[in-house]
């Protein structure tokens, strides 16, 4: 049997003032950054735009690949993206109570520490990415066909 994994992905937004904008969640007493799992035959940078707009009303784009974190006890993959605004309301719905930006240096408590873990990430240092969608037969299937 093949390992199921799961896929995350979460949009890390900054205002001009450095602070990060993060979602208090209605069924758990947690604040997160936006995000959640991807949908079948989404990218992980189109989930991560699904996800922002489907949890905060905003609409961004990913400007920057932050990291992308494993999980192997979890079989789970997370991608984090910086975003940038480019329109849109905060608007509260059914999975966020509130949504506030906080300072990087006073996250609540009430926060996952890989999420708090990511963030600082974002923080510490500037990454170059390549974001792209691959598709076409595998390397497998080209060397059977003799193509490799």
């Amino acid at each position: 049997m093949k390992p199921t994994f799961t896929i995350g992905t979460f949009g890390i937004i900054l205002d001009n003032q450095n602070r990060v904008l993060l979602c208090h969640r209605r069924d758990h007493d947690l604040w997160n950054l936006p995000g959640g799992g991807m949908e079948h035959g989404e990218t992980p940078w189109d989930g991560t735009i699904r996800e922002v707009k489907e949890e905060t009303g905003l609409i961004v784009e990913i400007t920057q690949l932050i990291g992308v974190y494993s999980k192997p006890d979890r079989n789970e993959l997370v991608f984090s993206f910086l975003c940038n605004i480019l329109g849109g309301q905060i608007t509260l719905n059914d999975e966020a109570d509130k949504i506030e930006y906080f300072e990087t240096d006073k996250l609540p408590t009430n926060m996952p520490p890989k999420q708090v873990e990511r963030i600082r990430d974002t923080l510490a240092k500037n990454h170059i990415s390549v974001l792209k969608t691959q598709t076409g037969k595998s390397s497998i299937e080209l060397l059977k066909e003799g193509r490799l």
